[in-house]
This record gives C-alpha cells, structure tokens and sequence, in this order.
C-alpha cells in the first residue's frame, strides 16, 4: 500500500513541474552543468531524440538523461533498468527534484525507503555527496525538457 501512496503523492507534487514548459528548481542550473561535467559524463549523456549529444559524451554505462524532469522513473528507452527502479515506474512514479536529489544521493537507500523493500537495489554505484550538487544536477537537467 506505502508504494501506491508514494507513486500518488510523486505524480501530484510532479504537476507543477512543467506549469510553464520547464521544471522550476531550487538549484543553479550553470553549478550543475559543472558537476555534470565532473560527475556524471563518464556514464550519462544527455542526447535528444534525434541522436544529437546536448551535454557529456556518447556514454551508454547509464541512461540517457534528456527530459529527465517529469519523466516516469525507469523508462528512458534503449536503456536497461534494474528491476526495483522499473517497479517504481510502473506505479506512475516521475523524476521530480526531490525524488532525483533523494535518489542521486543513495539509490539503493532511496530504492529501498520508497518501495518499502529491503531487497530493492539500483544499478546506480556512484552517489552525490552534497545535497546542494544533486539540486544543482537537477537544475541543469531539468534544462534539457523533452517537448
């Protein structure tokens, strides 16, 4: 039951989101491209949807983060997602900033905590250390919407 409960609360709170066409965020969007260069281009890209690289290489060890803000959890295509990830998804559950700087921070834990699993794991090795950087992450992601 906990786990319908968050996915509702999740689709909810991820209204807002785009009641202008862009994600307002707490972040600064030109600090986060920094920590995206830093942190995460070593397995993220950020491509569109005709193949064009926006922000880091072509790396394909983690999905594509183009229009992350909004997106169902799990669900980038061409990508294989962990089981527990992919269960969140299908309640209906979407990247909002609180879910991403959550999750960035300790996917597992977050995975875990969310799905009311101990058992649920993500495929996600790397955690953001400072909360501060993942709302700075997201702010620059939340740049590149899927329109």
């Amino acid at each position: 039951m906990k786990k319908f409960t968050i996915a509702a609360a999740l689709a909810v709170l991820s209204a807002p989101v785009f009641a202008d066409g862009h994600a307002a965020t707490q972040g600064d969007a030109a600090a986060g491209e920094e920590q995206f260069k830093r942190q995460c281009v070593a397995c993220h890209v950020v491509a569109d949807a005709s193949g064009e690289v926006l922000a880091g290489r072509n790396a394909r060890t983690g999905p594509n983060l183009f229009g992350i803000a909004g997106r169902q959890l799990g669900a980038a295509e061409g990508y294989r997602y962990g089981d527990a990830i992919v269960e969140l998804g299908e309640t209906g559950a979407v990247w909002t900033e609180e879910s991403f700087v959550d999750y960035v921070q300790d996917p597992t834990g977050w995975l875990r905590e969310t799905l009311d699993d101990r058992r649920a794991r993500g495929k996600m090795a790397y955690q953001v250390r400072q909360e501060d950087q993942a709302y700075d992450l997201y702010a620059y992601l939340a740049t590149f919407a899927a329109e």
